[in-house]
């Protein structure tokens, strides 16, 4: 049995456009090419791909199944292509890291460090993001990486994906303010009934169910935005647990302990990237600034 990449991107491209007119559109084909492409597949394959109704063409239950395999392939293939050509080139200029708004800055500081050491020539954008715009960007080009929160949704195809650590949440409120100092036992219905703060990419993330606790609650988009407004005592916000390591923020806010709340909540998060020869020279950097983050924050929790 022998077939070609070019007959699986018909058979991927027809499934998932479920017409030939469109498919052979995105694949800059005549659409009695592109059927003839696929009745040939049938062929070799010696089953039904797809249901011809009409103008519409609808997978069968043996095309359902082979999809995935085939779109699997093309990915695989398009990863090789894409390595073979980055063999061909030097390192990058530049490049464009997106990342989660409840990213810890320090992190992001602590990154940039690192990449002005090894790459001293080599511009750097941090870019707010989504997941979705992250997968966008990372398909497009634009995007070189992303760091993003993997605590729920599909896995990436044809993208490299480093699973980094969790990242403890707790709740935060202005030292001092009047949520401050709440004996345990009845520190959860104070922040039930008090304003809080939701981190838009919780939302984006489809998290929000889970961390909104008061029915007063208000989405903020970024970080510093959520810190800036707990220290006006507006109100308080899941926030990271190395903020609690910062003597900026400690000197403002602090985190309290819930009787109910046996521990914090973790999300995963990871490090998304394209597969080519000069991401992955640059990836080795970061990875090694977040393992030096990480192992700073562990030793102060250990002191």
């Amino acid at each position: 049995m022998s077939f070609s990449i070019e007959q699986l991107s018909a058979f991927v491209t027809v499934y998932e456009e479920q017409s030939f007119s469109r498919a052979a559109a995105k694949l800059n084909k005549h659409r009695t090419t592109t059927g003839q492409v696929i009745a040939n597949l049938e062929d070799i394959l010696a089953v039904e791909l797809f249901d011809r109704v009409g103008r519409s063409v609808i997978p069968t239950e043996e095309g359902e199944l082979l999809y995935h395999y085939a779109k699997s392939v093309i990915d695989q293939s398009n990863i090789f292509d894409k390595i073979a050509l980055s063999l061909a080139y030097g390192t990058l200029e530049g490049v464009n890291i997106g990342y989660s708004s409840v990213t810890p800055h320090g992190l992001l500081a602590l990154i940039r460090e690192q990449l002005a050491q090894d790459f001293p020539n080599m511009k750097v954008n941090f870019l707010v993001m989504n997941k979705a715009q992250v997968q966008e960007g990372l398909d497009s080009g634009d995007v070189h990486f992303g760091l993003v929160n993997i605590d729920k949704g599909k896995g990436m195809y044809g993208k490299d994906s480093t699973f980094l650590g969790h990242m403890e949440f707790l709740p935060f409120v202005k030292k001092g303010g009047a949520l401050s100092g709440l004996p345990e036992d009845e520190a959860l219905r104070a922040l039930r009934t008090t304003r809080q703060f939701v981190l838009r990419a919780f939302t984006h993330d489809g998290l929000k169910e889970k961390v909104v606790v008061s029915a007063d609650n208000e989405e903020v988009d970024q970080l510093s935005l959520a810190i800036k407004l707990i220290q006006s005592d507006l109100g308080w916000a899941w926030l990271p647990r190395v903020l609690s390591e910062s003597p900026y923020i400690t000197e403002h806010l602090e985190p309290i302990e819930v009787k109910e709340l046996k521990a914090s909540f973790k999300f995963s998060f990871a490090l998304w990237n394209p597969h080519s020869k000069q991401v992955l020279t640059v990836k080795k950097s970061i990875i090694k600034a977040v393992d030096d983050y990480i192992a700073h924050f562990r030793s102060l929790q250990v002191d």
